[in-house]
């Protein structure tokens, strides 16, 4: 037997995956069991579950993957000398210098310690972009495609273009063709622009483009045409404005002249005015302009008709929508963890497939990895503020009878999905027919902004129907327009840019989801439902039944269903 256990640690979004004879076992986010949304902390809660769930032990462990190279890191001192000639970077390059050679250091001290851990393991370090490239590549299932990376930084590399092909079925075989190195970085530009508009850097990127569908992009689309300058290598951004990173904290993000050509930095407890919805709007109209420029450079390099999307900037579903709706590509395909997170699967299948001659399999489409309850009993007596009852009916159509009744209904069922998306094991579920339902989704279920969102979910066989994508997106990845009939019948679920982020089912994919969906149409014409995670604003998605119990009873949820036990207050 070979075990490998890949791990995202001491960054954003810790999880851990374990391959088990070349089957990828689990995976899981470690914030869906500490319950510390997007924590750097080792994976310790995911780790335990994943050798207890597969009754292995450290000892166990071939080999350790995780997902940065200190050497990597060390490519970018020698370009400090280049910064120093500038007066407007001369003042960050030895920070900038010095910060690399820390975090290579501690990425360094970080491969002895997990060595200590698993002490027969060789714990081997991978390439940031070519985690994300494998991840990505090996979710598709395509024979072969385009890989497009796209993020904040790994290493130094921001952006990739790889090509993938199987040399066999379970063997892939991937070849970066371009990058585009630090400072020149899409996700950093983003993040920045985010907190500068008040909001959480690596956390609330989504709420920006949500926001940029309210702005007019024309104010500052000449500034982000100049911040962010297309080239035949991809792309530069300009230093007069966001100044090269130092990966010291607190550094600023944007410079002056940004501040003194848009607005003023806006605090969290500050309303929106439409100067932040406009700068958001032209940051969107920018983000979608270089991504169609580096999915076109993509086609090219590769020949490809077939392109995968991952790093964080993949999480920019509008952007996704754009690439799609263009038709560069024939397919596009997102995996359902394209951040940092599902990196620890990437690795644990580059470093399996470099170690062992067994073929890659259980990625493919997999999305329901981590924990589950199955077995769960819920007590009636340790939460005596709630209702308990277990049910006899059928799941789905009692379900649906709750929904059509206007019911906003919290949904705890299988494995824990992989991914910043709920895809119907931990999601909140409401009718898009019920009036006012987006309102009160905001106000007292999510306690968020109120010009979020909702994605639908709609079977995938009707979906035609309601939605222009062409495409499956079983993973929520991507905005699609949307018909006349659902301008007309639902615009609950329609933001105000005229797309949906659009989840489509099948019924091998998720078979309860997709008999509620099912059920619902019977009793209201409509077979599509709103799909939010299930979770408030702060909170990492709902892994345990306690953390769901918690939702219910701290938000406006009408009930929950925990497994077979029907939960109200």
């Amino acid at each position: 037997m070979s075990a490998v256990l890949g791990l995202c640690s001491y960054t954003h979004d810790s999880a851990a995956a374990l391959i088990v004879d070349g089957r990828l076992f689990g995976f899981v986010e470690e914030e869906r069991l500490s319950q510390v949304k997007h924590t750097k902390a080792y994976p310790e809660l995911a780790v335990a579950w994943l050798l207890e769930a597969a009754n292995l032990r450290p000892k166990d462990i071939d080999a350790v993957a995780y997902n940065f190279s200190a050497g990597h890191y060390l490519r970018a001192v020698p370009r400090t000398p280049a910064l120093l000639l500038s007066a407007e970077t001369r003042h960050r390059a030895l920070p900038r210098a010095l910060g690399f050679t820390t975090v290579a250091l501690r990425t360094m001290a970080r491969r002895q310690v997990l060595a200590g851990k698993f002490p027969r393991a060789r714990v081997r370090p991978l390439v940031h972009h070519r985690a994300h490239q494998a991840y990505a590549f090996a979710a598709s299932g395509f024979d072969e495609s385009a890989v497009l990376v796209v993020d904040s930084l790994g290493e130094i590399q921001t952006t990739t273009i790889a090509h993938g092909r199987q040399s066999k079925p379970g063997h892939p075989v991937l070849r970066t063709l371009h990058a585009v190195d630090d400072p020149a970085s899409l996700g950093y530009v983003y993040g920045a622009v985010t907190m500068h508009l008040g909001w959480r850097r690596g956390d609330e990127e989504g709420t920006v483009m949500a926001l940029a569908a309210l702005g007019d992009p024309a104010r500052f689309s000449p500034l982000f045409a100049r911040a962010i300058r297309l080239t035949p290598g991809g792309f530069v951004v300009a230093s007069e404005l966001f100044p090269p990173r130092t990966l010291q904290r607190g550094a600023a993000r944007v410079t002056p002249r940004f501040i003194a050509e848009t607005c003023p930095p806006r605090r969290p407890d500050e309303p929106v005015e439409q100067v932040h919805r406009d700068l958001a709007a032209a940051l969107q109209e920018r983000t979608e302009a270089v991504l169609l420029h580096l999915a076109r450079k993509a086609r090219k390099l590769t020949g490809s008709p077939r392109l995968c999307v991952g790093g964080g900037v993949a999480a920019n579903c509008v952007g996704i929508g754009r690439i799609v709706d263009e038709g560069i590509f024939e397919e596009v395909f997102v995996p359902p963890a394209p951040g940092d997170s599902g990196t620890a699967i990437g690795a644990a299948a580059a470093v399996h497939a470099s170690l062992s001659p067994q073929p890659l399999t259980g990625i493919e489409g997999a999305c329901y990895l981590g924990p589950s309850w199955r077995s769960l009993v819920v007590s009636r007596a340790s939460r005596p503020n709630l209702r308990v009852e277990r049910l006899d009916a059928d799941r789905a159509e009692f379900l649906a009878d709750r929904l059509a009744e206007g019911k906003i209904v919290g949904l705890f069922q299988g494995a824990v999905e992989a991914g910043p998306r709920a895809l119907g094991n931990r999601s909140i579920l409401a009718s898009p027919l019920s009036e006012g339902v987006v309102d009160r989704l905001n106000a007292t279920v999510k306690f968020r902004e109120p010009f979020r969102p909702f994605a639908p979910v709609v079977p995938e066989e009707r979906a035609a129907e309601y939605f222009t994508l062409g495409q499956p997106a079983p993973f929520m990845s991507m905005a699609s327009q949307v018909t006349a009939k659902t301008r007309t019948r639902i615009p609950a679920i329609v933001h105000a840019n005229g797309t949906a982020r659009v989840q489509t089912v099948r019924p091998d994919q998720n078979p309860l989801l997709h008999s509620v969906l099912n059920a619902f149409a019977r009793r209201t014409g409509v077979p599509v439902l709103i799909n939010t995670s299930l979770n408030v604003k702060g909170k990492p998605i709902c892994g345990t039944p306690d953390m769901a119990l918690d939702c219910l009873t701290d938000s406006g949820l009408d009930a929950l269903l925990l497994e077979d036990w029907w939960v109200t207050k």
